[in-house]
């Protein structure tokens, strides 16, 4: 994979911009910092078309013959990347928290593709996952720049580390692997599906690490993220759209669950953090449906759809469906329990699908 000038941060520009506009005079300042940079790299992309972690000190088993190797550097509140070296592949704990989440969450994710889906690294081919932590100053992003995983310490005030959710982990590593397998359009409602699989899968990476099955998942992301000043208790909720913050500073969460409520508007890309909410929510019911753990058939589903030929970087919801009922039956046979959790949850979220497997 070449690098990538599609940074993709995991704070919304809708979240920054509510702080601009309430935020203490510092607040604002920085929010209309990281909005400008990240308005310069959305209009790039655009133009080419296109906690302590309860993960840390467990490291995941991985297959012999498809290696990991992960390099995390410590940027010393610079923006100097990468950084220096402060822990390689295979090294035990360092006394940086933030150095051995992010390596524990590469590890995770890694380990995620590689025995789940057969996946070598998020670009199936081998590539070495490097991070690199301390940027900038109280730094309130993360971000994967087609290189590396880049991590902020957060202000403190209302946000923590940004290390501490292996989900953002798994979520901006998962950018890659879009990237990599079919360019969804980062505008509208073909972004809107970028972000969505993200979400998708950076949830899986926690429940796989967690070894939680879909009923006992929270289906949060980004849980941990905000301090306890923050009326809120993540940045999305897949299984709640539009109920993860309610707060003086951030705004209300403002996602939809539904077709119906889908937000036009030119902000964000077309509201790709906002609008992913929907096929967010048809995951988590087609999960929860078909029980057991979620990487096992829905992911599946969603993963075999991602990796489809048919799948165009233009695609909307409904194209987007039409592709996970098709590999539903594919996978576990028309009119299957599977294929029919799929179809109603897209019906359930207003997405039109059709009625029977022979139609699409």
């Amino acid at each position: 994979m070449k690098p990538s000038l599609s940074r993709r941060y995991i704070l919304p520009p809708h979240m920054l911009t509510s702080l601009a506009q309430h935020g203490t005079p510092e607040q604002r300042t920085k929010a209309l910092q990281m909005l400008g940079h990240d308005h310069s790299i959305r209009t790039i992309r655009m133009a080419q078309g296109l906690l302590t972690s309860k993960y840390v000190g467990v490291r995941p088993a991985l297959n012999t013959d498809k290696a990991l190797h992960r390099i995390v550097y410590d940027v010393h509140g610079t923006k100097d990347l990468p950084g220096a070296v402060v822990r390689t592949e295979g090294q035990p704990p360092i006394q940086d928290t933030c150095a051995n989440e992010a390596y524990d969450g590469v590890g995770w994710t890694h380990a995620f593709y590689l025995q789940i889906y057969g996946r070598n690294s998020i670009d199936d081919a081998g590539m070495p996952l490097d991070a690199s932590v301390h940027y900038s100053h109280q730094y309130d992003n993360a971000f994967w720049d087609g290189e590396r995983m880049i991590f902020g310490d957060g202000d403190g005030q209302l946000f923590n580390r940004f290390t501490c959710a292996v989900d953002v982990i798994g979520h901006e590593l998962t950018h890659g692997v879009t990237e990599d397998e079919c360019h969804l359009a980062y505008v509208g409602q073909s972004g809107a599906l970028n972000e969505s699989i993200s979400d998708v899968f950076g949830s899986l990476v926690k429940q796989y690490a967690l070894r939680q099955t879909a009923d006992q998942a929270d289906w949060l992301i980004g849980h941990g993220l905000f301090t306890q000043q923050i009326k809120g208790v993540a940045l999305r909720s897949m299984s709640a759209p539009g109920t993860a913050y309610d707060d003086p500073l951030l705004g209300r969460d403002p996602q939809p669950a539904h077709m119906s409520h889908y937000v036009d508007t030119v902000e964000d890309n077309g509201g790709v953090h906002i609008n992913s909410g929907i096929p967010n929510h048809s995951f988590y019911l087609v999960a929860t449906r078909i029980g057991g753990y979620a990487w096992e058939k829905a992911g599946r589903i969603w993963y075999e759809t991602l990796r489809d030929s048919r799948l165009r970087p233009t695609a909307n919801f409904r194209m987007f469906a039409r592709l996970t009922l098709s590999n539903a039956e594919r996978l576990y046979g028309a009119s299957s329990p599977e294929w029919s959790a799929v179809h109603d949850a897209w019906e359930q979220v207003g997405v039109q699908v059709p009625t029977l497997a022979k139609e699409y």
